[in-house]
């Protein structure tokens, strides 16, 4: 085949290897078509931009696949990626910015039971000798004291014998409870009297002497103790409250400093007498604090 005379002309493309390329018809010298070269480099030029752009948007969506997919699998599941019409509204998230707070939680002070039973106006609950000294018995420890006769007047001068008549008449004695208990042959009269004030016990504590004692109270099965016999007495006081104790041989046995049986069971009676003094307090105290 000739260049440019006689046969066909070949097309020539190029992005096709060893093709021809095309020449001007007639010209021996083989001089080149600078118009038909120009020509073909503008269209090479133009398919090689577009074969740029053409990859570069390839590449963009396959790293916007990769970020997406990526995005899910660290989510964990499809559950995660929720359209975003499924996630909470911005009123309904929680702000950043925002600091938790607590509202205070202090608790008051806890109540003073003794205030409950330091003054008439605050100790309002019900009282009695049984009340004070409820049940048929007393257990302390292995000890079993039997609950005896009992007393109760507003007379307080009638529970009482020596010099403690005059002590609480002095000082404003309203009330004058007296129980007895009983261990073997010993028994122990526990007088509780009541003033309107602490202040008031607690002056009758201070001017009461030896002879200021609680009279000893008998009947029923309790032998008469402590008359003539020397007896053993305690005085203390606990709010508005001033409480006796004395303790003796129901056979008429003086007491002495050896007889450590009679000394306990006087200091059971007068712990007692504390403790039930003490436990109206705290009751009347929770009764407030729950209201």
């Amino acid at each position: 085949m000739s260049y440019g005379q006689g046969g066909p002309q070949s097309q020539w493309d190029p992005w096709k290897p060893n093709s021809q390329q095309p020449w001007a018809s007639g010209d021996d010298g083989r001089t080149p078509d600078w118009a038909a070269l120009a020509e073909a480099s503008e269209t090479r030029n133009k398919r090689r931009r577009v074969f740029l752009i053409g990859g570069g948007v390839l590449a963009t969506l396959a790293v916007g696949t990769a970020v997406a997919m990526g995005v899910v699998s660290a989510n964990g599941s499809a559950e995660a990626n929720k359209p975003t019409g499924s996630l909470p509204a911005t009123a309904d998230l929680p702000s950043a910015s925002t600091d938790p707070s607590f509202a205070p939680t202090s608790a008051p002070p806890p109540l003073d039971p003794k205030e409950f039973v330091a003054s008439k106006a605050k100790d309002t609950a019900p009282n009695g000798p049984d009340l004070l000294f409820p049940g048929t018995q007393l257990t302390k420890d292995a000890a079993v004291y039997k609950k005896g006769p009992k007393a109760d007047s507003t007379t307080c001068t009638s529970g009482a014998a020596g010099t403690l008549a005059k002590v609480l008449t002095a000082n404003g004695c309203t009330r004058m409870m007296r129980i007895t208990y009983t261990k073997d042959n010993l028994a122990v009269t526990v007088g509780v009297a009541v003033f309107d004030t602490e202040a008031q016990a607690l002056k009758t504590k201070s001017q009461a002497d030896d002879r200021s004692i609680v009279k000893a109270l008998t009947g029923g099965d309790v032998k008469a103790f402590c008359e003539g016999a020397i007896c053993r007495s305690t005085t203390n006081s606990y709010g508005r409250y001033a409480y006796f104790t004395i303790t003796g041989f129901t056979n008429g046995k003086n007491v002495t400093t050896k007889d450590t049986a009679a000394f306990t069971t006087g200091d059971d009676l007068a712990e007692f007498a504390f403790q039930r003094i003490r436990q109206r307090g705290e009751a009347q105290a929770s009764a407030a604090a729950n209201n």
